[in-house]
């Protein structure tokens, strides 16, 4: 990240993340905290370009972006209607406290940390070595995934699926 407009493209991102993310925790509509992850994927994902990490951001709009926010939405429109607000919990406390030690963790190490940056050549690119392990030596376990994943898919819709619904209404 030599260049300015990288540097602004960064940081533009990294609070485009943090504010989205944050929208996720605050707002009570679940439809709308969805929205707010899905922002919150794809701004991860242009920090990963701005990192010159080309295939993480591609595998972060593909999987994220695209599979898990999709399968997200899918369970929401899925179940029964409900109340799908966010409720007042007694968890409210612990959560904040978690929270707190988490964000003072990070800080501590933060500043702790030396942030030296060394002088080193740019990545290679790696995209072309990972299809083709997964083409190649990998096949197998990554057809036995998508399959897993698929049978998972069909027992969700099996499941929420309403009692005495028939195949062919006649």
């Amino acid at each position: 990240m030599d260049d300015t407009g990288t540097v602004v493209a960064f940081w533009i991102l990294a609070a485009i993340t943090v504010g989205a993310a944050l929208g996720v925790v605050v707002v009570r509509n679940l439809i709308h905290a969805v929205v707010f992850l899905i922002l919150t994927f794809v701004s991860v994902a242009g920090l990963y370009i701005t990192l010159s990490a080309d295939f993480v951001a591609v595998a972060q709009i593909l999987i994220y972006a695209g599979a898990v926010s999709v399968l997200i939405l899918f369970a929401i429109v899925l179940t029964p209607r409900g109340d799908r607000g966010n409720q007042e919990t007694f968890l409210r406390l612990p959560a904040l406290l978690l929270a707190l030690l988490v964000a003072f963790t990070l800080g501590y190490v933060a500043i702790d940390t030396s942030w030296t940056i060394s002088d080193r050549e740019g990545f290679e690119e790696t995209a072309s070595v990972i299809g083709e392990s997964l083409l190649d030596k990998y096949v197998l376990p990554f057809e036995i995934a998508s399959v897993l994943l698929l049978v998972a898919m069909m027992g969700a819709i099996v499941l929420v699926r309403p009692e005495g619904a028939t195949e062919d209404a006649e």
